[in-house]
């Protein structure tokens, strides 16, 4: 717990150097070459920090053992319910290091899934310190350990938001596609994020409205159909774990505290604002998703690929809100007040996500390494 909490707040600190302003500001060939240099230095620091911790765990992970156990079926040839893309991904890092090495097929997803998020941070942010900060503090990146090819593909999904923005409809289909070669649930936000990019009349709202509420209603009809799209579900444990809105507490917490920071400034912020509006809608789609379909059998996963733009409206919200308005009437209190609240919202989410990350379920803690494990555990427990 104490190793997270102080690599959460070395790299925070380290991310407050990065100043995307002062880059777009400056003028002169050697400024703007000084500050990108500063900024890249720090990502690099950045990404070699992630990467590497992420890199060099062992045994840390709800399923680390479980992945250890469909790679080494994939190389065999044996049956495993994971996505041809991920398969073929396997096959060749084995084939690479000569024989069953699952540290490198690790390495390799914690390295592509530090740089994905990292980019997407950094390119689509108004403020990357403010975005990196809270993916550090609402724990995705130690989640990051667990399912290395969802969390993978949520980096994806993340980057691919900029392509929903632009209307560039079909680049952001054919990324999904891609992405979807690794987790198959990915292909729910295609609907999902072209829903939230429309204008929302009335008569959908209420329409959408009416559905999220026949979800627990029919819960048996709706888990049918969550079924027929993701056969590999049936008779498998995942049914008897109705999470329950117990277990989708702290997604809605999350939603309803972002929710309450975009009302606060909606029409100052949100209203015209085509990307935080795009994050709004996303975050009210995930507050439905948690408190009407709380019994579909690991509905985080696709909470997660609405909510995880909360580290773009955030800083959206915070840095778009004015100090005065038109008629002079002044907002910096209110301005304070938000970033106050936004600052203790996720220092408390921080230290409850520790003080639960050992439980099933997350199991990112106590964190090992195998630089400091016996070369013999090493080669008996998991190595086949």
């Amino acid at each position: 717990m104490i190793f997270y909490g102080l690599l959460g707040a070395a790299v925070i600190a380290l991310a407050c150097l990065v100043n995307q302003e002062a880059a777009g500001r400056e003028h002169g060939a050697g400024a703007v070459t000084r500050r990108q240099a500063m900024n890249g230095a720090v990502l690099f620091t950045l990404f070699l920090l992630m990467a590497g911790v992420a890199s060099l765990r062992i045994d840390v992970g709800n399923d680390y053992g479980n992945y250890v156990t469909t790679f080494h079926e994939i190389y065999v040839g044996g049956y495993v319910v994971t996505e041809p893309g991920f398969n073929l991904l396997v096959k060749l890092l084995y084939l690479l290091a000569g024989g069953e090495n699952y540290l490198l097929v690790f390495g390799f997803f914690a390295v592509v899934t530090a740089i994905l998020f990292l980019k997407a941070m950094y390119d689509q942010s108004v403020d990357f310190t403010i975005s990196f900060a809270l993916f550090m503090l609402l724990g995705l990146y130690f989640r990051t350990f667990n399912t290395v090819r969802y969390y993978f593909v949520l980096a994806i999904t993340l980057y691919s938001l900029r392509y929903v923005l632009k209307q560039e409809y079909g680049k952001f289909i054919l990324l999904i596609l891609f992405a979807a070669l690794f987790h198959k649930s990915v292909l729910i936000v295609i609907p999902l994020y072209l829903i939230a990019s429309c204008r929302w009349k009335k008569w959908q709202v209420i329409l959408g409205s009416i559905l999220a509420a026949s979800l627990p209603l029919f819960r048996e009809f709706w888990m049918g159909v969550v079924l027929k799209l993701y056969p590999s579900y049936q008779n498998t444990i995942y049914l008897q774990k109705d999470t329950g809105l117990e277990g989708s507490l702290m997604g809605i917490i999350r939603c309803a505290a972002v929710l309450v920071l975009g009302c606060c400034a909606y029409r100052e912020t949100i209203k015209e604002n085509k990307a935080n509006l795009l994050y709004f809608k996303l975050n009210l789609l995930g507050l439905a998703l948690y408190t009407c379909a709380s019994f579909l059998p690991l509905v985080s996963r696709f909470g997660y690929y609405l909510i995880t733009a909360q580290v773009f409206l955030v800083p959206g919200i915070l840095k778009n809100m004015p100090d005065t308005l038109q008629g002079g009437k002044s907002l910096r209190n209110k301005k304070r007040i938000m970033y106050v609240f936004t600052a203790a919202f996720c220092l408390l989410y921080f230290v409850y996500f520790l003080l639960t990350a050992h439980q099933e379920g997350v199991r990112v803690l106590p964190y090992h390494s195998w630089i400091f494990t016996e070369k013999e555990w090493l080669n008996g427990s998991f190595i086949f």
